[in-house]
């Protein structure tokens, strides 16, 4: 459900942002334009220019890669900061003539009107280590990457299959004398010298990553290490990302939130297919899909489960309600502060 910013201010600031310029909008209650003008992004012009217009400002800004330092400054100078939606708000980009004018007016206008669709801003102390996690994430597949290429080396020269899994280090030691061509040996050294330093690197991020969870909630994060499948780094990807459980009042909301709903396409009583895939958290996601395989290795009673499921609409979609039924588990277990009971989720 989309979250709209409705309370009233005497001036509204919109704010078309970028990493070098941003073209800011002030409108007083009456709509009438005040300021209109393309400043650096320094925080001594935006302060130089809002101060006449400081009683009661709010400031909407569209979610993108450089909101950062603005959040912050708004919060130390105690500026009402919105940010907004990039995906609900293509009705900004869909005029017939667009410029960062025209969008930072637009911006201004629906932050007026109590259209304003929300994103969360996520606090200043939990914000570097969530990107620290999303980081590692892209490490790791960036190493999965490097191995699928020394397996397909290893393939167009119809050598035998690795007698153990190259993605532990000790297994990685001979590789390159299986190739005779001095050209394939420089890839394949190449590619096992990336994989070494990432996996140092890796680790490295992990076990601070895990001691800063143990002095930021340790208690939710071993209840979420209680749910078979769910271990250290799924627990801290779902911590991290979640953050607050309170942000969501309903479990319906939070695995919405997750992507593991599908939205639903109606009009005029008819159904038009299912939207809304992009909109969500990709990282939780990929947490939850990830710990129903996981359960599905250590519990008989999901796997009892899953077939059932199966007969009904198919092993994906099977998976798909496993990942669901998990993701609600988790909501409840960190909004009761619970552990996680087998007996109970297969109760009903």
């Amino acid at each position: 459900m989309t979250r709209f910013y409705t309370y009233q201010h005497h001036h509204y600031c919109g704010i078309d942002l970028h990493t070098k310029m941003m073209y800011v909008c002030i409108l007083d209650r009456q709509a009438q334009i005040l300021v209109h003008k393309n400043i650096p992004c320094q925080e001594d012009a935006f302060l130089r220019l809002i101060e006449p217009y400081r009683d009661d400002l709010v400031v909407g800004v569209e979610c993108i890669f450089s909101w950062y330092w603005l959040a912050d400054l708004c919060a130390r100078e105690h500026i009402t900061f919105v940010l907004g939606h990039a995906l609900y708000m293509k009705f900004i980009h869909g005029g017939k003539t667009k410029n960062d004018r025209l969008d930072s007016e637009k911006l201004a206008r629906v932050l007026l009107g109590g259209n304003f669709p929300q994103a969360y801003v996520y606090p200043p102390n939990y914000r570097a280590i969530c990107d620290l996690m999303r980081r590692r994430t892209y490490l790791v597949r960036l190493r999965g990457e490097i191995q699928g290429h020394i397996s397909i080396t290893n393939y167009q020269y119809n050598l035998p299959p690795f007698e153990k899994h190259i993605g532990k280090k000790g297994n990685r030691q001979h590789i390159v004398e299986r190739f005779d061509d001095p050209h394939v040996r420089l890839n394949v050294e190449t590619d096992i010298t990336v994989m070494d330093q990432l996996h140092g690197q890796i680790t490295t991020m992990e076990n601070y990553i895990i001691c800063h969870a143990k002095r930021f909630d340790p208690r939710t994060f071993y209840r979420l290490k209680s749910v078979p499948g769910i271990r250290d780094v799924l627990a801290l990807t779902i911590l991290y990302e979640v953050q607050d459980i309170e942000r969501f009042p309903t479990v319906q909301q939070f695995c919405s939130y997750c992507r593991l709903v599908k939205c639903e396409h109606a009009s005029a009583g008819k159904k038009l297919g299912h939207g809304g895939a992009r909109i969500g958290n990709s990282h939780l996601k990929w947490a939850f899909c990830e710990a129903a395989v996981l359960f599905l290795r250590q519990s008989q009673r999901a796997k009892d489960y899953v077939a059932r499921q199966a007969q009904k609409h198919g092993k994906g979609k099977a998976l798909s309600i496993l990942a669901h039924k998990i993701g609600r588990a988790v909501y409840f277990l960190m909004k009761r502060n619970d552990a996680f009971d087998e007996d109970y989720f297969f109760r009903s």
